[in-house]
Parts: C-alpha cells; structure tokens; sequence
C-alpha cells in the first residue's frame, strides 16, 4: 500500500494496493478454502475445481471495491442474490466465509481499518444470502409441518 494515499480520498481498490494485491487476496482465500479443515463445509458448496470461482470472485472484487468492473463487462449486473440461489448457503457457510476472507486479508496484509471497514460492507451480501437459506427452509418446514416454525438466526 502507497503510503501517499489517504485512505478517505481514494478508493478501496487503490487502498489495498490495485489489481496484484486484489488478485493475491482472492488467490488466498481459495487457497484457504483448499487447506484449512476448518473451510471444509464451505470448500464442499464449491465443485472439484475452483478456478472459475477464483476468476469471479476476482473480476468481482476489483469492481467491488471501486477498480475496473471486469465481472459487469462480462456478466452484466451481479444479481448477488440470484446467482447465489442455486447453492444451499447457512450459517456455517456465511460464517466460514466471512472467516476465510478475514484470514485471507490478514495473511496478505491488508490495512486493519480497510479490514474493519470491508467487514461491514461485506458482512451484508454475505447474510443476505445466509439469510435467504434460513428463510427458504423455514417457508419449507411450515409447509411441510402445517404450521408455525421456530427459525434461530446467528447475527455476528
């Protein structure tokens, strides 16, 4: 990280370091998700191979966290929510998630406060889709057991 740059007057793109240290975090993150036991439930919701995963998230993040939108030019919109549809996401994945990408920045060191500040930005989308799970199951159980269903939900 430049230490010219003033956190409030540039972008989180700029802040982490550009285009190599956006690369090198995602990098870390699968890699993690590859070597960690403690990552397995969330390894497991991503196939055999996690190069396509690696591309995206990357393409995603870059534009994410105000570089190039490479995943807009090639995907459009990123429809978080939609595209996460299809995967059975809960609690223990959102949490190993959020877990694996904070040991990820921690391990490439990002700034702490960009940390802190992306935690909040992230933690959102990351529930969201944790959330729509816990939701889906719960219309699912009040169907299935023709009444009321008590759903807990973890909050961090």
């Amino acid at each position: 990280m430049s230490e010219a740059l003033e956190p409030e007057q540039t972008s989180a793109y700029q802040w982490v370091g550009g285009e190599a240290v956006v690369r090198q975090l995602v990098d870390r993150f699968y890699d993690l998700m590859d070597l960690e036991p403690r990552y397995a439930q969330l390894r497991a919701a991503h196939g055999t191979t996690l190069d396509d995963a690696r591309d995206k998230l990357y393409w995603f993040l870059s534009g994410w966290l105000g570089g190039p939108n490479h995943y807009i030019e090639r995907f459009g919109h990123p429809r978080l929510r939609a595209r996460h549809m299809p995967f059975t996401i809960g609690i223990l994945e959102r949490d190993q998630w959020l877990a694996c990408m904070f040991q990820a920045m921690a391990d490439e060191g990002i700034d702490p406060e960009l940390g802190r500040r992306l935690y909040v930005l992230v933690l959102q989308p990351v529930e969201d889709a944790a959330q729509q799970q816990v939701g889906r199951a719960d219309r699912m159980l009040r169907v299935a057991g023709g009444g009321q269903a008590e759903v807990v939900r973890h909050r961090l």
